[in-house]
């Protein structure tokens, strides 16, 4: 009796208070919506920790992008933005400009572009610091504008999810080839018209085909995945990159040219056409994986949030959490506070990093978590760096620059026990 009470007090009072329309418990909503960000005039982009490159021209928009999922009883955000990193001190800013949601279920991605403006802060050493303000605090409403919209357009949906190996030919490791995790995951939210709402796109790899030294402005391959994706099925297509570390890259090596053969090292084809070529494979196989799923009518919604502390050990981002303008809090002895998230959505199971974890560690998560279909959603609430476990911390001269662009040796260590911790608890 009290549940059905509460039920209907939910439906009749809080729903409509929140979301302008009614909504039976147990009904599966979806909504989606997007927002160009390119800066105009056009900025310099960032590809890392030093001075951003000057560009003169663009290709593909840089965009903000939101899909929202509820079962009447929980509603989740995930935003996915096309810039190298998007710290929590950013974040946190969209959420309190979504009122509607609570904080720690509005969860922010960044695709890792190299091709699009800094988001950090990082402080130089003539004093000044990278990125540009004004665009930053821009960033933060566009992406609190495509949340609110897609909060006003949750309709009735049934859900998709389906994870499969994509092909070969979109990423690699530059460290060592084929260590590397070829799975792609998709979620996909079809209306009662039976038009896609929106299809996000689970899958590791740095998006830096073009790279940030070439004076273009762009969402790399990502976009024309973005644009493919959404010309061919409909609804917005939303991109959550995955444990893309150490160096899971975009496959634009030219093979035809002579290369390194004993390094797997060979030319790069730094091209928009290599963008295309990449995106649009991207597209095809995630037309072709969701095409098979199964349909879940009313699949359930499920937030668990916790916060994790991190030591800050290393002398780089030590200064950067220090003298950035952003301002990143931190405890007097330099620990930081990161927001990890354990989603439920029908059928799959999304565990949240919050920097860029090598593939070992996504590959044992991932087979840890309890989902028919499990995504790793990297880069996701904050952006702190590369993520190793302990024995791979400066243990080989190939690792030497993502450890020191690590927060710490325990970094991976601290990520694994608390995620399965989230995992078993019941």
């Amino acid at each position: 009796m009290r549940l059905r009470i509460l039920c209907t007090f939910i439906v009749t009072v809080l729903l409509p208070i929140l979301f302008g329309s009614t909504a039976e418990c147990g009904e599966f909503r979806s909504g989606a919506a997007m927002r160009i960000i390119t800066p105009d005039p056009l900025l310099p982009v960032s590809g890392g920790v030093g001075e951003p490159q000057a560009t003169t021209e663009k290709r593909g928009e840089l965009t903000a992008r939101a899909m929202v999922f509820s079962d009447g009883t929980t509603t989740i955000a995930v935003v996915g933005i096309d810039v190298l990193g998007f710290p929590s001190v950013l974040g946190d800013r969209v959420r309190k400009l979504v009122p509607r949601l609570p904080a720690e279920n509005i969860l922010i991605g960044a695709t890792h572009t190299h091709s699009a403006p800094d988001c950090y802060g990082f402080p130089l050493p003539s004093g000044k610091f990278t990125g540009d303000l004004n665009f930053m605090q821009s960033v933060c409403e566009k992406a609190a504008e495509a949340v609110n919209e897609a909060i006003e357009k949750l309709q009735p949906a049934i859900l998709k999810t389906a994870v499969d190996k994509a092909a070969e030919g979109i990423a690699y490791n530059y460290y060592a080839p084929q260590l590397y995790d070829r799975r792609m995951g998709v979620m996909q939210t079809v209306g009662a018209d039976g038009k896609v709402i929106g299809t996000l796109v689970n899958y590791a790899i740095h998006p830096e085909v073009l790279g940030s030294d070439v004076g273009i402005i762009s969402p790399d391959c990502i976009g024309p995945m973005y644009d493919q994706i959404e010309q061919k099925l409909g609804g917005v297509a939303v991109f959550m990159n995955s444990a893309q570390g150490g160096m899971v890259t975009a496959d634009n090596r030219d093979l035809s040219q002579p290369g390194d053969i004993r390094n797997a090292v060979w030319p790069d084809q730094r091209s928009w056409t290599e963008c295309l070529r990449i995106g649009h494979l991207m597209a095809d196989e995630v037309e072709r994986i969701i095409g098979k799923a199964d349909v879940q009518k009313e699949p359930m919604v499920a937030n668990l949030a916790r916060r994790i502390e991190f030591p800050v050990e290393s002398a780089m981002m030590r200064a950067i959490v220090a003298a950035s303008p952003l301002k990143y809090p931190h405890t007097d002895d330099f620990r930081i506070s990161v927001q990890v998230n354990l989603l439920t959505i029908g059928k799959a199971q999304v565990l949240t990093i919050p920097g860029e974890a090598l593939p070992n560690i996504g590959f044992y998560l991932k087979r840890k978590m309890k989902g028919e279909h499990n995504f790793l959603f990297g880069l996701t609430n904050d952006a702190f760096g590369y993520i190793l476990t302990k024995v791979d911390y400066e243990s080989f001269e190939r690792y030497s620059y993502v450890s020191r662009t690590s927060l710490g040796e325990m970094t991976g260590e601290i990520l694994m026990e608390n995620a399965l911790q989230m995992i078993e608890k019941p």
